[in-house]
């Protein structure tokens, strides 16, 4: 989905629009809510992980996919990464698969999974997921991010959360991305206190490319001022940065004025690695991308936990 999130949904308080919005919202998690109740969940001989979110885009799903991955393969599993197959979603495709050589795409979830069963392997990670009510999940686990966390906590459209924040009573493990949040924790413990709260960072591998240079940075994700933060963070001197919708086709022209406006001010073009997937092979030599890796806090007693699971 290539959407620009609007600002009234990170305000604290409702808006107006937020307001107006409101039946349209109902009207949608109605409907969510019947879904639910009519569909028939599928169970697999193996187990099946999901890697989802409530908060529409930006929590770091993916990475978190990817790590887990490489977790299981360590433990002598053999894991599968699956993802529905969306055609604007190929970047995120292109980056698993740079990272681990074991995805498999399908536009129907269950198909995917049973391809992957048929190859052998033993443990299955859906990246995405949470709302397809059809797949029996044996782990769910929720992303969020410290700076968006629920935004102004309303469904879309009214605000960013693709369902009630309640429903994180049906997830076993969520995963924050940045700093320990006591109010947010609070928040999780009052609907479930079953479930596992861990945090996790992004770190850059390759940060001291940029050090001392002056850089224009683009995105074009979830929540690109995630990654200008973390430039930020690192006191790399920024002297613009460009957002673009989450998932966004760059075209020629689009290429040619950014790479311009890097040389007329002698500046590094650095854009996210997922944004790179989307670049076309004759750009990239004159852009740069920022090399993270994910790290969980607390990762041995976060694998004890994926141990109950498989």
């Amino acid at each position: 989905m290539k959407i620009f999130k609007p600002k009234f949904w990170m305000l604290r308080h409702i808006s107006l629009f937020a307001i107006f919005l409101l039946p349209v919202s109902l009207l949608i998690q109605f409907l969510l809510l019947m879904k639910k109740f009519l569909s028939k969940q599928v169970t697999f001989p193996v187990p099946v992980f999901c890697v989802g979110n409530i908060f529409l885009g930006g929590t770091g799903k993916t990475p978190i996919s990817i790590k887990i991955s490489k977790i299981l393969s360590k433990l002598k599993k053999k894991p599968a990464i699956i993802k529905k197959f969306y055609k604007n979603q190929f970047d995120e495709v292109q980056l698993i698969k740079s990272k681990v050589n074991s995805i498999f795409l399908n536009s129907s979830r269950e198909k995917a999974i049973n391809s992957a069963i048929k190859k052998n392997f033993d443990v299955i990670i859906m990246d995405d997921g949470f709302q397809d009510y059809t797949i029996k999940k044996d782990l769910n686990i929720l992303c969020f991010n410290q700076n968006q966390q629920l935004g102004n906590g309303l469904t879309i459209p009214s605000g960013p959360l693709r369902e009630n924040f309640k429903s994180i009573k049906n997830s076993n493990i969520i995963i924050i991305n940045g700093n320990p949040l006591k109010e947010f924790e609070d928040k999780i413990e009052k609907i479930s206190k079953e479930v596992k709260i861990f945090y996790c960072k992004y770190i850059p591998l390759n940060i001291s490319k940029f050090r001392n240079k002056k850089l224009i940075a683009f995105a074009g994700i979830g929540n690109p001022n995630n990654f200008f933060d973390l430039l930020k963070e690192n006191n790399l001197n920024i002297i613009e940065q460009i957002k673009f919708a989450d998932h966004h086709h760059y075209l020629d022209l689009e290429l040619n004025n950014l790479i311009q406006k890097s040389e007329l001010n002698n500046a590094i073009l650095l854009t996210t690695e997922k944004d790179y997937m989307r670049i076309s092979e004759e750009y990239k030599e004159k852009i740069k991308y920022l090399k993270i890796k994910s790290k969980i806090q607390n990762r041995d007693k976060f694998i004890e936990e994926i141990k109950k699971y498989i």
